[in-house]
């Protein structure tokens, strides 16, 4: 088996945050790569860290083959405070970042979306992803897979409500995400991690999205 080597980039993230301690045990990879803006504080014999402003992201070049980039980057209206800044992380940086797995033949592209991306969308957080998967689209990478999870749950060192009445709502009446609700249902970001990882070392070429109740789905297989 030839073992391969993942760059994760939004590694201190909660879905970073798992898939990053996943690689590291997975048997596919012989090397992790993160790129932060501070340390992780993991030690790990596979585990290479690289401290990066992400203002500057495209200036940044690989160090060796770097054959699946999984990108978690990600932040809310509230934490960036300007819609412009929002556009900054869950737009631009990504996009850099894919133009770069493109240069680079990167063969897969992982990426956190949202449930409810959609360029047309009246709502400003469901049109920016939306954007930022019509843009990947667009670039022909040689493996593109999008992930739409719906509210993420798990620790968080930062609080966020609806993530939080979700996992209450989930635990105390998980009946109603049933039927065309179940497409709904919180996800844990431990979840979402599994499936991008065994997502990838499919290493399938082509554009798949990866809807919520699938990421479930395939986690489960």
């Amino acid at each position: 088996m030839e073992r391969k080597s993942a760059l994760v980039v939004g590694a201190t993230g909660l879905v970073g945050a798992s898939l990053v301690n996943l690689l590291l045990e997975a048997p596919e990879y012989e090397k992790v790569i993160v790129w932060v803006r501070k340390s992780t504080g993991l030690k790990n014999k596979k585990l290479e860290e690289k401290i990066i402003d992400f203002e500057n992201v495209d200036t940044y070049n690989f160090d060796g083959k770097v054959n699946h980039i999984f990108c978690c980057l990600g932040t809310t209206i509230k934490k960036a405070k300007t819609k412009e800044a929002f556009k900054k992380v869950d737009l631009e940086y990504i996009v850099s970042l894919a133009m770069k797995a493109k240069e680079n033949d990167v063969s897969q592209f992982l990426v956190i979306s949202a449930m409810g991306a959609n360029i047309n969308s009246g709502v400003f957080y469901n049109k920016v992803k939306g954007q930022m998967e019509y843009e990947l689209n667009s670039l022909e990478l040689i493996g593109l897979k999008i992930f739409r999870p719906s509210l993420l749950l798990g620790d968080r060192t930062e609080f966020r409500f609806g993530e939080k009445a979700a996992e209450v709502v989930s635990k105390c009446i998980p009946f109603i995400f049933k039927g065309g609700f179940k497409k709904y249902k919180p996800v844990y970001g431990s979840t979402v991690a599994k499936a991008m990882y065994k997502v990838a070392i499919e290493d399938k070429a082509g554009i798949e999205t990866f809807s919520s109740e699938v990421i479930q789905i395939k986690c489960a297989i």
